[in-house]
């Protein structure tokens, strides 16, 4: 049987959870509510590398992303973090839509799937 590692978890989910060499990431936040879409996207682009990074990986090895965004008028703004970031030809595959958030001052929600 092969091993499931799951980071940080909790009652409720695991900050990462890998088998078989592919992470799956749970839904990244803004540590600081207070900024901006542009400035909550930078910040969550910032967990997932360290996220990849402790698990021996990093954004070149993206295949899926799902990113939710509380108005999607700001589509804009995150696309231009998002895009920064992304290595040169490596964009996952994404979805991008609009949501109602669980707490208001939430901006951006990213959840991606990575292998090894």
């Amino acid at each position: 049987m092969s091993k499931i590692i799951r980071t940080e978890p909790n009652a409720i989910l695991s900050k990462v959870v890998e088998y078989h060499g592919f992470l799956f990431t749970q839904g990244f936040v803004a540590r600081d509510l207070t900024g901006d879409a542009t400035t909550q996207t930078r910040d969550i682009l910032e967990q997932i590398d360290e996220a990849l990074e402790l698990h021996g990986t990093d954004k070149t090895r993206l295949l899926q992303a799902q990113i939710w965004l509380k108005d999607i008028a700001d589509r804009d703004d995150l696309n231009a973090v998002w895009s920064a970031w992304l290595p040169k030809d490596g964009a996952p595959a994404r979805a991008c839509v609009q949501a109602v958030m669980a707490n208001p001052a939430m901006l951006v929600e990213i959840m991606v799937i990575c292998t090894k």
